[in-house]
């Protein structure tokens, strides 16, 4: 019952004037529940049974809820309205889009199939911390890494902000992996901030606990005792970096990644254990369970001389990869889970080949995030760029409109997923 009282609130605060003005309500309104006509007055509603019903509202309509009437722009503001929200279970995700450039935050909602555009928080907007980029989004928030390697954790609903302590020194001296963000209560502001560095097989984990409000000692991950994964030392080639090139190659250079993908991972919780999946230089996958403090690599799906494009995501606590190839003149664009038991790569969806023979010849990279059963993928080349949504269960991929700003078309080359909350505190 709340939520039709909340959809038909909903419709109402969708009105809007020819002059954008929200419109306000009539003080009584009818409501159809199958055969029977409720009638109600919102007067009459107490005020914990108002938040409890406007907390169902999508989080778009929440920035309308102070031009209502003064009660709504009260109810909005108080922070039993932000409890009320955070007793939702779930919201439909929206999705950061990356792009350095912008002072404004974009995000896609998968609600409403619409591209929004947010205010950016004001901290990210100070000198200090212009050029700072998204690294890792959990829950409702957003961690930010600033070009001087400090990190801010944000609400892009709300825009509030917490800029976390300067990580030890001796650190920065160690190759950073990942960045990985889990939240464990919204509304009470507790998740950790995890990075992996160092090279394999030493491997050390840094993690900062917002409850403790600091980062805690610095621990060593060891390899797990049955990963027979070999490992090639790269001592005689000069300390060359390897990574996987835009078009899935292992490539040696002394060139970064893109700073949008240089740290991109993902974090599981499963059977009670915390695992982070990254990237290694060598192109494989690497999980680092944070819990029994170990770290194992699963095989190459693919081999080194073949040419694709590759990424990690999380799916309702499962991590999959994303594989763009190309094989007789055509590209296919494919989504694989690992089996346990068979100890294969097995896929579990694949774009028709209508969809992504577009892309064969083109160098495209493929930058992906998950968010329950879909995956938002960002395809971008030299001659192209997309945005596709993926339902692993249905396997429907759908094409999503362009985003546009002043009359031209945006260009993002990757996304975080966040639950878009107003209680969500840093």
């Amino acid at each position: 019952m709340l939520m039709l009282v909340s959809q038909f609130f909903c419709n109402n605060l969708s009105m809007e004037d020819a002059n954008g003005c929200i419109t306000r309500p009539f003080r009584k309104r009818k409501l159809c529940q199958g055969d029977e006509m409720l009638s109600f007055s919102l007067d009459g509603l107490n005020e914990d049974l108002l938040e409890r019903v406007l907390s169902w509202l999508p989080t778009s309509r929440f920035f309308r809820l102070g031009s209502v009437c003064k009660r709504w722009k009260s109810v909005a503001a108080s922070e039993s309205f932000k409890r009320a929200c955070s007793r939702i279970p779930s919201r439909d995700p929206w999705f950061f889009m990356v792009d350095p450039n912008l002072n404004q935050s974009v995000v896609f909602d998968s609600a409403e199939r619409s591209w929004k555009k947010l205010n950016h928080p004001r901290l990210l907007l100070d000198s200090c911390n212009c050029g700072s980029i998204p690294v890792a989004a959990s829950g409702g928030l957003v961690c930010f890494r600033t070009m001087s390697g400090d990190y801010i954790v944000c609400n892009p609903v709300t825009g509030s902000c917490r800029k976390l302590p300067p990580v030890d020194p001796d650190s920065h001296d160690r190759s950073l992996h990942a960045i990985a963000l889990n939240t464990y209560s919204n509304y009470h502001g507790s998740y950790k901030v995890v990075l992996v560095s160092g090279d394999l097989p030493k491997l050390s984990l840094k993690v900062f606990n917002s409850s403790a409000g600091c980062w805690e000692e610095e621990l060593i991950l060891r390899r797990k005792a049955d990963d027979s994964t070999e490992f090639v030392s790269n001592d005689d080639d000069n300390h060359a970096v390897y990574f996987l090139s835009r078009t899935g190659n292992v490539v040696a250079t002394n060139m970064q990644r893109s700073p949008s993908k240089q740290y991109s991972s993902v974090i599981t919780l499963k059977d009670g254990e915390e695992i982070v999946y990254y990237f290694s230089s060598a192109g494989t996958v690497v999980a680092c369970n944070l819990t029994h403090k170990y770290f194992f690599e699963y095989p190459r799906l693919l081999p080194v001389s073949y040419e694709y494009s590759i990424d990690v995501v999380e799916c309702k606590g499962e991590m999959l990869i994303v594989v763009l190839s190309e094989l007789f003149e055509s590209a296919s664009l494919r989504v694989w889970r690992w089996d346990e038991n068979t100890k294969t790569w097995n896929q579990i969806a694949a774009m028709p080949p209508s969809m992504s023979h577009e892309f064969y010849g083109k160098k495209v990279d493929v930058n992906c995030v998950g968010a329950g059963d879909q995956i938002f993928i960002c395809l971008s080349s030299a001659e192209l760029c997309s945005y596709v949504l993926c339902d692993c269960v249905t396997n429907e991929w759908v094409e999503l409109p362009k985003c546009s700003m002043n009359g031209e078309a945006l260009e993002f080359m990757s996304a975080f997923s966040f639950e878009p909350r107003i209680e969500a505190s840093v």
